[in-house]
């Protein structure tokens, strides 16, 4: 069963994003289960969403404590990520240039500038279709087509705008996939 966590503040997008990548992972036959925890609900708290991903029905219902990948919406919210990682896993944060040393546990911490990506979009400082974009350029998880699929159908509105943000964020994926396991960009 692969675990993904998704970091964020409220208003980044961090929950869409959970059940947009569920979607995708449903479109591409995958059994899914995505859900959410977060304090006070105001623009800029702390937001935690959660989805599992397996071959079969996914009946496992508490928290994911170790995950496998955490995407990371907002730098700040770094700190204290590595040590749940589990061993191998990913971390791709939301940065213009990596946060070395904050995840020395992680087999790869990789950066992607989301938010110049959502910006370009014409998304302003929604980062969350761009950084899924990432998180499956870089882990090869998921194909375009299944992504594109479910960005679109999940965002109403400025569809256009999230779809050309998770391509380009696909775009920036791939290219740090050709990174060495292990490595932390710099």
């Amino acid at each position: 069963m692969l675990e993904i966590t998704i970091l964020g503040r409220g208003g980044q997008g961090a929950q869409v994003a959970c059940q947009i990548l569920a979607a995708a992972f449903f479109r591409a036959g995958r059994h899914v289960q995505a859900f959410a925890a977060y304090g006070g609900e105001r623009r800029g708290a702390p937001v935690t969403a959660s989805l599992r991903v397996d071959d079969a029905p996914v009946t496992l219902r508490c928290d994911i404590e170790r995950p496998d990948h955490v995407l990371v919406l907002d730098a700040g919210l770094l700190e204290g990520v590595a040590p749940s990682l589990r061993t191998g896993g990913l971390i791709l944060v939301n940065s213009r240039g990596a946060p070395c040393g904050r995840a020395p546990h992680a087999a790869r911490v990789l950066d992607v500038d989301a938010g110049a990506i959502a910006a370009t979009a014409g998304l302003g400082p929604i980062v969350s279709t761009a950084m899924l974009g990432a998180f499956a350029g870089a882990t090869g998880l998921l194909p375009l087509a299944d992504l594109r699929a479910a960005v679109a159908e999940g965002s109403p509105a400025r569809g256009a705008e999230n779809v050309a943000a998770c391509s380009a964020g696909f775009a920036a994926g791939l290219a740090l996939r050709r990174v060495p396991a292990g490595a932390v960009e710099v």
